[in-house]
């Protein structure tokens, strides 16, 4: 009878196969491995190193390898405070779009927004968040994939935030009625001649990522409508590309908003804040 292989060496061998599709192959190897175990990785590393590899692992390594993103192998991804569920069709939480979180709470300071509209909401990735973070908010999410929406309700009910949400199929901003406080969005923003990696250009949707030839074809739908939507006081708080800044600003200012860029932990500019 041949020795079952050990958690650890399973990690270790899927960690050498990783590195040719991926910058991070232990971690992916590591949260692979939870997966198939059905426990945090926080549990796989301080107790189930020693256990027997699970026979579903080498599937889910195959899976990596194919360059499928690790969010879509488990179905999750960790976001601000929250984990949401994601697949095939959403685009997946990246950490740099916490930035938008972080630009909205320094604006508010000690004060609270109490509607907050989150365009282009994906799975309820920046509504959901921020909904945590001021719990007597409501939000208002839209999006033109019924997918996307479909996920978006779902993490809001695993979330218990259904009853403080709405979801939306739409055109950006095109019949929202009313203002409100905060809005946010992290709308497509490559160009169409951009380079991607495989993992993205080969499996998120073509529509969450390209905006025309220089990336800016959303804000320019978007932007001239915030002044309308914007309740005083608020703020409209967008992702952009690293090399944006300049023209998402002027954007604002040419429809009458101030702008701040703010930059994302690898100390590039990632956020717009038009007031």
């Amino acid at each position: 009878m041949r020795q079952a292989v050990s958690v650890r060496a399973a990690l270790a061998d899927a960690a050498r196969q990783l590195q040719s599709v991926s910058d991070t192959p232990r971690l992916d190897a590591e949260l692979l491995m939870a997966h198939a175990l059905g426990t945090s990785r926080d549990r796989l590393l301080l107790g189930r190193l020693d256990d027997p590899a699970p026979e579903a692992f080498a599937a889910l390594v195959a899976r990596r390898l194919t360059h499928e993103p690790i969010a879509y192998i488990t179905g999750t991804r960790a976001f601000w405070t929250i984990d949401l569920a994601v697949g095939p069709g959403v685009l997946i939480p990246r950490p740099d779009s916490e930035t938008l979180l972080e630009a909205a709470l320094a604006w508010f300071g000690t004060r609270a927004p109490t509607r907050i509209l989150d365009l282009g909401t994906g799975p309820g990735t920046l509504l959901l968040a921020a909904l945590a973070e001021w719990p007597d908010a409501q939000g208002l999410g839209i999006d033109a994939s019924e997918t996307a929406l479909d996920y978006a309700r779902r993490n809001a009910e695993a979330l218990g935030m259904a009853n403080r949400t709405q979801f939306r199929l739409g055109d950006w901003t095109k019949d929202i009625e009313g203002k409100f406080d905060l809005i946010l969005a992290n709308p497509p923003y490559i160009g169409t001649d951009e380079p991607l990696p495989p993992q993205v250009l080969n499996h998120e949707p073509a529509e969450a990522l390209f905006a025309g030839s220089d990336g800016l074809d959303d804000y320019r739908r978007i932007v001239p409508a915030l002044p309308a939507l914007l309740a005083p006081g608020g703020a409209a708080v967008l992702e952009i590309g690293w090399t944006q800044g300049d023209a998402v600003s002027l954007l604002g200012q040419e429809h009458g908003l101030s702008s701040s860029v703010y930059k994302d932990m690898g100390g590039r500019p990632r956020v717009v804040r038009l007031t």
